[in-house]
């Protein structure tokens, strides 16, 4: 076994001398391009990124010309330079199942809020077969393992579900700046309840890759689960990005349970950009939002334990600077939805 393999390395040494002697002996720039790709392709980085990142993410269906369903999602992150973390949580990671010890490791905190209505906000007693208004406000802190062709993510999110998440005060206030409809049936919406999420992910880079008409092609795998009071959930999906200079990173993030992307980026080029599109399977075990409070009667719906996401954008990266557009495409997450769910999202991050 030892001997076979190598002669395999052997091998490759000896296919890839060759090939850049062929290179260096002829004239065909294009043979000499397909090489210097893939080598740039196939090399590992070994230099950490010194660089944190700030990220911030707003989410909206006014992208769409609608105001219901999921309507508003913020959310602002920072995620720590790579090997740059307290000691004490550098210990505990390595002992932490399902995040590769060998990947360089970050840490990553956030603030957000995200608010759901019925479909007609100027009801004051929306109907029961409608989803009810519900706010989130949380805060949550993770664990990031990258070994440059995988993404390991842990996450811990806590916050609260019901009045004290403000999602009233938030929706009114921009209702008011933008002379939108008033919402009125807020005082229908979800009690308050203490939520705490769980949430894993994996990711793969360099599956599959390609170089059609001289741009890079790659395909992102994922799984993810869910678990808490809030989201009980699991998702099985890709990522397809097409664009110049792929940056190292595994596509544009998006506010959880939604498809899911990377924070963090690290530009090969001054300027990049691509095109992607991404889709995801997920079954549903538990959506408070839609299933109502954990502990007490609330409004509530029956929910699609199964739902399918598509989500379509483009991305550019300019120094230290990216930024994304995303447009999502949800089936009908409960039984009398009248529409399929659909919104947009703009990222931006910055590097420093």
């Amino acid at each position: 076994m030892r001997k076979n393999a190598i002669k395999i390395i052997l091998l490759v040494l000896l296919e890839s001398l060759l090939i850049d002697q062929a290179c260096a002996n002829s004239n065909d720039k294009a043979l000499q391009n397909l090489w210097d790709n893939i080598k740039e392709r196939t090399k590992i980085r070994t230099k950490k990124d010194s660089r944190g990142i700030i990220t911030a993410i707003v989410e909206n269906d006014c992208f769409t010309g609608t105001d219901r369903g999921y309507t508003n999602g913020v959310r602002l992150s920072y995620t720590s330079p790579e090997e740059q973390i307290p000691a004490w949580i550098d210990r505990r990671i390595l002992h932490l199942p399902l995040l590769s010890p060998n990947g360089k490791k970050r840490v990553t905190v956030a603030l957000g809020q995200s608010l759901f209505t019925p479909n007609d906000i100027t009801l004051r007693d929306p109907p029961s077969d409608d989803r009810p208004y519900a706010g989130w406000l949380y805060s949550s802190f993770g664990v990031i393992s990258d070994t440059d062709r995988s993404l390991d993510i842990m996450i811990v999110t806590l916050g609260i579900v019901g009045p004290a998440a403000q999602a009233e005060d938030t929706q009114r206030y921009v209702h008011n700046v933008v002379t939108a409809n008033k919402p009125m049936g807020w005082s229908h919406q979800l009690h308050n309840e203490l939520g705490i999420n769980l949430t894993y992910e994996r990711k793969w880079r360099e599956i599959y890759e390609s170089s059609p008409f001289g741009l890079g092609f790659d395909i992102i795998p994922h799984i993810g689960v869910n678990l808490g009071n809030v989201f009980t959930n699991a998702s099985l999906g890709a990522t397809f990005r097409l664009g110049n200079d792929l940056p190292n990173d595994y596509g544009p993030p998006r506010i959880r349970p939604g498809l899911p992307g990377s924070d963090f980026f690290i530009p090969t080029k001054n300027i990049s950009g691509y095109l992607f599109a991404a889709i995801e399977g997920r079954l549903v075990a538990r959506d408070i939002f839609l299933d109502g409070n954990s502990f007490r009667n609330s409004a509530g719906v029956e929910k699609e334990n199964a739902v399918v996401s598509l989500q379509l954008g483009a991305s550019i990266t300019y120094g230290d600077i990216r930024l994304s557009y995303t447009h999502l495409f949800m089936t009908k997450e409960f039984k009398t939805q009248r529409q399929n769910t659909q919104f947009g999202g703009i990222t931006a991050s910055y590097r420093f």
